[in-house]
């Protein structure tokens, strides 16, 4: 294309400014006109493309990562501890007592409620005692169970421990069961959970990222061997994201010794659920500043558990920031309990309160205690901060 002279660009631009047609009257309204409709229109546009996104974006932006919630449930000593993965799948950690007018399965059922859960997907019995595994006959008959998961026969050989071994036997007739076995996982969907120890026997191998050399068993004691169902609990390991919670039933001391000495196969643990409902026949110093919790949970009665002697060895544990109960322990005083916004029922009366963690995969969670209404928020490792208190 051959390009004018500046002059000759010039004449040609005013000639076709003179072919332009001339708004009537010599007014300006006709490029005003113009102006307006194209203004008009690219609003329009945009206002159509803004409706468009609205609509798309909530569609394909990954909708927001839903919690891990999981129940302490208050059955008066014993156990049972519901998880309700993001995924809405459900493990239950033990049964309570049975008998008591079903006040142990109408407290799981409620607090399956307030998980809006219908149907219970696992149920792990721990061992066969009458405070883990009672409980089973009279949960069947109030909420569907999925899976149960045990360890296998009833090794006891007395009376009562057969007759609620009969009673469990009979309730979960034709239900789907798994033998838990060290080593194998449980199939619930949202969050892995690992079982390290079954019927008397512990995994062989280090868990990934754990097996450090464990400098707490030098000093540790010996204890004798205990045939009790207690040395034969199902002990698990449930990982959600970051976050790591170890729960070993009623596993005693001497087991405990073989999960963490003189290597720690474990690992640590950001909440440890207290071994036995804080007894000294559990929870050796090998075990518990090996696992150094951020949190410690007991599920203790106000008469049962919380012995002086292992409260002392989770409260010195290093890097431990809170410890809470689910009773004020009365053979414990003011020097053996937690302070009174970490305890979930202070009185001897049979209020029922339960303890609620709320966890996120970043591995940060609160714990909300519902008798005053108290919640503490810790987060993750990591993470800039401290933990946080706030009343609801």
């Amino acid at each position: 294309m051959r390009m004018l002279p500046a002059r000759g660009r010039s004449q040609s631009i005013e000639r076709e400014q003179a072919k332009a047609p001339v708004p009537p009257n010599g007014s300006s309204s006709f490029h005003s006109k113009r102006d307006a409709h194209s203004g008009f229109r690219d609003f329009c546009r945009r206002l159509s493309t803004a409706i468009l996104c609205a609509a798309v974006f909530p569609a394909i932006l990954p909708a927001a990562q839903k919690p891990l919630e999981i129940f302490f449930i208050d059955v008066e000593g014993g156990q049972s501890t519901l998880f309700v993965t993001p995924a809405g799948q459900s493990l239950l950690i033990d049964t309570g007592w049975g008998y008591n007018g079903f006040r142990d399965a109408n407290r799981i059922v409620a607090a399956a409620k307030l998980a809006h859960i219908k149907k219970i997907d696992y149920v792990v019995i721990t061992h066969y005692h009458a405070d883990h595994v009672g409980g089973v006959p009279q949960l069947v008959q109030k909420m569907p169970v999925g899976t149960f998961v045990d360890h296998g026969p009833d090794r006891e050989t007395s009376k009562q421990s057969q007759t609620l071994y009969s009673e469990y036997q009979a309730a979960i007739a034709g239900s789907n069961h798994i033998l838990a076995k060290p080593g194998e996982q449980i199939p619930i969907k949202g969050m892995d959970v690992v079982i390290v120890s079954a019927d008397g026997n512990v995994i062989e191998h280090a868990l990934p990222g754990a097996g450090d050399p464990n400098g707490n068993c030098a000093s540790v004691q010996q204890k004798a061997t205990d045939p009790s169902e207690n040395a034969r609990s199902v002990g698990l390991v449930i990982t959600f994201g970051k976050l790591r919670i170890v729960d070993l039933g009623d596993l005693t001391w001497q087991k405990e010794l073989k999960l963490v000495c003189p290597d720690n196969k474990l690992g640590r643990a950001d909440i440890f659920v207290v071994s036995h409902h804080g007894l000294a026949l559990s929870n050796s110093p090998a075990l518990v500043h090996a696992l150094a919790p951020k949190v410690a949970i007991m599920n203790n009665g106000s008469k049962k558990g919380a012995d002086p002697a292992a409260w002392d060895v989770i409260k010195s544990s290093p890097g431990l920031l809170d410890f809470w109960q689910l009773h004020f322990a009365d053979a414990g005083g003011s020097e053996h309990n937690t302070s009174d916004p970490f305890i979930a029922n202070v009185t001897e009366a049979d209020t029922g309160y339960y303890l609620k963690v709320t966890a996120n995969e970043d591995g940060s969670f609160e714990i909300y205690n519902p008798r005053n209404k108290f919640t503490k928020q810790y987060p993750a490792i990591g993470a800039l901060g401290t933990p946080t208190t706030k009343a609801r």
